[in-house]
């Protein structure tokens, strides 16, 4: 019998294979099979899908796009004596 390292419920199931990724009846946690004797379990590995989107990362590129205080008064300054 073993348990699972979330919540430590008892997983009374047989396992034929190290690798294979099973939900935990009590807590719904993904989980994968290390060792068959004794049977042991670790968190499953999480989807590359997923992965992808925590991710994201910005681009250097996105920090140039910043304000420039001093530009922007320019602008409206301009503007301001296109109006009259």
């Amino acid at each position: 019998m073993s348990y699972c390292p979330e919540c430590e419920a008892e997983i009374d199931e047989e396992f034929e294979d190290v690798g294979e990724v099973f939900s935990c009846p009590e807590c719904g946690v993904e989980l994968e099979v290390i060792s068959l004797d004794p049977v042991e379990f670790d968190l499953a590995p999480v989807d590359d899908e997923d992965e992808e989107e925590e991710e994201f990362h910005f681009d250097e590129a996105d920090d140039d796009d910043e304000w420039d205080d001093e530009s922007f008064e320019d602008e409206e300054d301009d503007e301001s004596e296109d109006e009259y």
